[in-house]
């Protein structure tokens, strides 16, 4: 009995190992495509590549790095997408890609990955939360919930959603400003 438990087993892990060995090219182009379809959703337009620019740079709090890229159009920088993250989501990590002019101010903003409460914090991605925030400047703006003074309206029964979002923008805006990538007109 044992030694066929053995053989079951070891099937089964081969067998594994060969699955997610066959998958794992797919999986990562798929990972890639989302990466550059949300690249081209928060700058817009650009004639460059900004995978192949992307640069990193270290998070304003001393923790890891931040992955942002850079988009121009004829050569001139037109805004830079930055890949931001926070742990404060109700579900877990909320991981975002921001994009912001050279000035700071948010052209628009994709969500990358969540798991938030489906229907309550899962509407982060609605364009009815998130382009709230389109045009504003994190430094100029509070980009906080109206229930802790800020200027966002939080979505219904998903105050921590909202504030984690808010909390990865935040995160991303002042990674720029201390890499000094942000130029104050």
């Amino acid at each position: 009995m044992a030694v066929t438990l053995l053989v079951i087993t070891a099937i089964s892990s081969a067998s594994l190992g060969i699955v997610h060995q066959l998958t794992q090219t797919p999986r990562d182009d798929a990972a890639l495509k989302k990466q550059n379809f949300a690249i081209k959703a928060v700058l817009g337009d650009y004639d460059n590549n900004p995978s192949a620019d992307a640069y990193e740079i270290e998070s304003f709090d001393g923790g890891d790095q931040l992955t942002c890229y850079p988009g121009s159009k004829d050569g001139e920088l037109t805004g830079v997408a930055v890949k931001t993250w926070t742990m404060k989501g109700f579900g877990g990590p909320v991981r975002l890609m921001a994009g912001f002019d050279q000035s700071g101010n948010i052209i628009r903003i994709s969500v990358l990955e969540q798991k938030e409460t489906p229907g309550l914090g899962t509407r982060m991605a609605d364009a009815e939360f998130k382009d709230q925030f389109n045009g504003k400047n994190p430094g100029a703006n509070n980009l906080s919930v109206k229930k802790d003074g800020g200027e966002v309206d939080a979505i219904t029964a998903a105050t921590i959603s909202s504030r984690a979002f808010s909390d990865a923008v935040e995160r991303a805006y002042k990674s720029l400003e201390k890499a000094g990538k942000l130029s104050h007109d």
